[in-house]
């Protein structure tokens, strides 16, 4: 276990990573004439809120097993640094409970943690059998005799099979520049795992756009991480995701902070693209009328996968880009097009992910003058 009062080293280790995520960023963002990158930091320690563990199980003995990224071997888990401190706390205390507790111990394989800054947890037990009332009634004991560490929830799963005690859901709080957002996060959704340095990316995000009297497109808008705080930005916002439990969250969100020019929709980002170009959009949207909207402004934030073609055509129309990227090699491949009519104007690296190779980018790109009067 990584600690700082053990280990004087730890600052140094993650300044030396850190610097070196900035040599690659800037090699890959170089053909393309990126300004200065931007650095936002992350605590070395306890800076994520969700993680998961596979449960071992040897004679008496249960325990948190993770496995070495390049030899696969298992390793024993006390503690997880990386992790915050409720899950670390919680972390032990699962297993304590549940260690002479047949019904609850029985073919668990995995525990999920996901937790908030304001100390919400749920916890999902994964088992290779069906559940019953039985251990529906060990596990409301079990949420009972938790109390202590807080508002702490279960849910119970296996094939087919997703059982709750109350709810499958926490409520995060994010201060961004000064004005508190509310954020339902559902488990076994997609979340940004690292709430401080997600909170730099909206941000930068807002303050890179800056005060607008167009609307915004956001693709891939997950549940209104960006949406929300930037509709103070633009006229309108509508935000588009494929995932359904993402778009009723995001909708759930718009609601919980009173924000009335944002709407966010299930479509894909290929669906859209070819909307934009005049395609009639799917039926459930047949209100949605785009030509109403005066986009001006886009943020993507793709898969790993980068933007498809039709995407990146569609993207390439707009007059300002914002780029959010979870890898900056397809980031790099993507630039390739856009900056023909496009020019980088701000650049970031967020680190999500101390002591990994995981970077995550963000790019503000403005459309060249001679590009404008082009398409206007």
């Amino acid at each position: 276990m990584e600690n700082p009062g053990q280990e004087p080293n730890l600052e140094h280790r993650y300044e030396a990573q850190l610097e070196e995520k900035q040599q690659r960023l800037n090699s890959l963002l170089a053909p393309f004439n990126a300004p200065t990158v931007t650095i936002f930091p992350s605590a070395p320690e306890h800076y994520r809120m969700r993680a998961e563990f596979r449960v071992w199980h040897e004679g008496d003995d249960i325990f948190y097993i993770m496995f070495n990224s390049e030899t696969r071997e298992k390793y024993r888990v006390e503690q997880l640094p990386a992790a915050n401190q409720l899950i670390n706390r919680l972390m032990p205390a699962v297993l304590n409970y549940v260690r002479d507790k047949e019904t609850l111990r029985r073919k668990l394989f995995q525990v999920d943690f996901l937790t908030t800054t304001t100390g919400e947890a749920i916890i999902s037990m994964l088992y290779h059998k069906q559940l019953d009332e039985q251990w529906l009634l060990e596990i409301k004991q079990m949420k009972d005799e938790f109390a202590s560490f807080g508002k702490v929830d279960f849910i119970g799963r296996a094939r087919k099979q997703k059982m709750l005690v109350d709810t499958d859901r926490v409520i995060e709080s994010l201060q961004v520049h000064g004005r508190n957002y509310l954020f339902e996060q559902i488990e076994n959704s997609f979340t940004q795992p690292n709430a401080q340095v997600n909170t730099k990316m909206i941000e930068w995000a807002c303050e890179v756009t800056g005060q607008q009297t167009h609307d915004l497109l956001e693709l891939y808008c997950g549940n209104g991480n960006f949406s929300l705080p930037l509709a103070q930005n633009f006229q309108r916002v509508l935000g588009t995701e494929i995932s359904r439990t993402s778009v009723g969250s995001a909708q759930t969100n718009i609601a919980l902070n009173n924000i009335e020019n944002a709407r966010v929709e299930r479509l894909p980002a290929e669906e859209c693209a070819a909307a934009m170009k005049g395609e009639k959009l799917p039926t459930r949207l047949q209100d949605m009328d785009l030509h109403t909207y005066d986009f001006k402004t886009v943020l993507v934030d793709p898969p790993r996968a980068g933007l498809d073609d039709d995407t990146l055509a569609m993207v390439a129309e707009f007059e300002n880009i914002v780029y959010i990227s979870c890898n900056p090699d397809t980031l790099a491949e993507n630039l390739v097009q856009l900056s023909r009519t496009h020019t980088i104007t701000a650049s970031a690296l967020f680190d999500q992910f101390p002591f990994t190779h995981h970077i995550e980018t963000g790019v503000y790109l403005q459309k060249h003058i001679d590009s404008k009067n082009t398409t206007e």
